[in-house]
């Protein structure tokens, strides 16, 4: 077993930080935000992550993870720092990999491996952390072993899928490799793939991702030609899925999360070869506006009414809202879309009054309400997010707090036809 720091104690790096502590190796977890390591201590856990919490306790209770505030000598750091995309700019900020960078020189020995987990536009280990690490006098592949291995874990999910899924190492070179290689080994069940470079490993992250939300892009321009033909575009991907070489993903509200809405992005940061998987973005981007435009149908105008959105976690039964598309159409409904604010008398635009529920999400910054606050007396409720518990919705408890009763289901979660019995004229994508 082996000393590792790890950089980043978010949604990736606590986890793994445990992982790795409960499989014997001691493990020193670092986080530059100070409260982080404070909360910690005192036995709060940040992420809404099933068996986390009893995971990460494990590991602190047997002195395997340590929480230290100072970057500490080890023989691998595993780096799991954001790395958040402008999209303005269309490039992405490396600046928590520099940081890391500029704090592991200083203490980077001999025989010592750095690993990158952080998402990177293809070249990074090499072309932005390698340089900065080799200020240290060392030389990569080498002195040290310097390696990319994308972490691919779905929220909701973590623990088992660090545990399980396939693993991809790319070192600078087969040492690199190798070392990386033995420490994955020494917990993961799933295969672990080597790749010629850490470039290679850092491109085929992206593909992954890239390919999900190209393929949903797919669904939801198909979901949008079936509005105008008036078909059901599940029932209808449903069908054309029974083709054997026929694999779509289902259409909704968008995407979110912090890997499928930037990833893509990542693969054009050097590169101008960004066609197809640059209008699936902005297919998928536009979701949000066509459901605003379904319930403008459905409520003849929206100015003045009262929208009811159900789930502004990303995904269902999570509470990541990070690009959640239920908290986008709430903003697009209150600051923008056009056929919400008439305004024919000349005064201010008038938008819908707005309500949010997620019995998943806790956020004092949003204006979370009950589900019975949300929906009294709205005139249309929307399913943003496939949460088990709006699944099993009663229609008939619902619709009698409501002043119309209109549903959007976004996410198809819900029998048409027993929503249709309880008076409701239902909609979904």
């Amino acid at each position: 077993m082996s000393s590792v720091c790890v950089h980043g104690l978010g949604y990736i790096g606590l986890p793994t930080a445990a992982m790795l502590a409960n499989y014997d190796h001691d493990v020193s977890g670092y986080d530059a935000d100070t409260t982080v390591i404070s909360e910690l201590r005192d036995g709060e856990i940040h992420l809404d992550e099933p068996g986390l919490r009893a995971f990460v306790t494990q590991a602190l209770e047997s002195g395997k993870l340590e929480l230290v505030e100072e970057i500490v000598p080890a023989k691998y750091h595993v780096v799991c720092v954001p790395t958040p995309f402008d999209s303005d700019e269309k490039a992405a900020d490396l600046s928590y990999v520099r940081a890391v960078g500029d704090a592991v020189a200083p203490v980077l020995r001999t025989g010592d491996t750095v690993i990158l987990e952080s998402t990177v536009p293809p070249g990074t280990t090499t072309g932005t952390l390698q340089p900065i690490l080799e200020e240290s006098g060392l030389t990569a592949g080498d002195d040290f072993a310097l390696v990319h291995c994308p972490e691919t874990v779905l929220p909701g999910n973590i623990i088992t899928e660090l545990r399980q899924n396939a693993r991809i190492v790319g070192g600078v070179n087969g040492i690199s490799t190798e070392s990386a290689v033995h420490l994955y080994d020494s917990f993961v069940e799933g295969e672990i793939h080597t790749t010629a470079d850490p470039t290679t490993a850092e491109f085929v992250k992206l593909i992954q991702n890239t390919f999900r939300d190209t393929n949903i892009g797919l669904a939801n321009e198909i979901a949008r030609l079936a509005n105008d033909y008036g078909i059901d575009s599940r029932e209808a991907i449903e069908m054309a899925n029974e083709h054997p070489r026929v694999d779509i993903l289902q259409p909704g509200p968008g995407v979110g999360g912090h890997c499928l809405p930037v990833d893509p992005w990542f693969l054009g940061v050097d590169s101008d070869e960004l066609d197809l998987i640059a209008t699936a973005r902005q297919v998928n981007d536009g979701m949000v506006e066509f459901v605003a435009e379904l319930l403008a149908e459905e409520v003849n105008s929206l100015a003045g009414t009262r929208i009811a959105i159900l789930g502004v976690a990303y995904k269902g039964n999570v509470g990541d809202t990070r690009m959640s598309p239920g908290l986008r159409l709430a903003r697009e409904l209150q600051h923008g879309h056009r056929q919400a604010v008439p305004a024919t008398d000349g005064g201010s635009p008038e938008s819908p009054a707005v309500a949010i529920h997620d019995p998943h999400v806790e956020d004092p910054t949003l204006d979370l309400q009950t589900l019975e606050a949300a929906t009294i007396d709205a005139d249309a409720v929307v399913i943003a997010t496939g949460h088990d518990e709006f699944g099993d919705l009663d229609p008939h408890a619902l619709g009698e707090r409501m002043a119309q009763r209109t549903i959007i289901d976004t996410k198809a979660i819900l029998d048409p036809e027993r929503w249709r019995e309880a008076g409701f004229t239902v909609r979904r994508i």
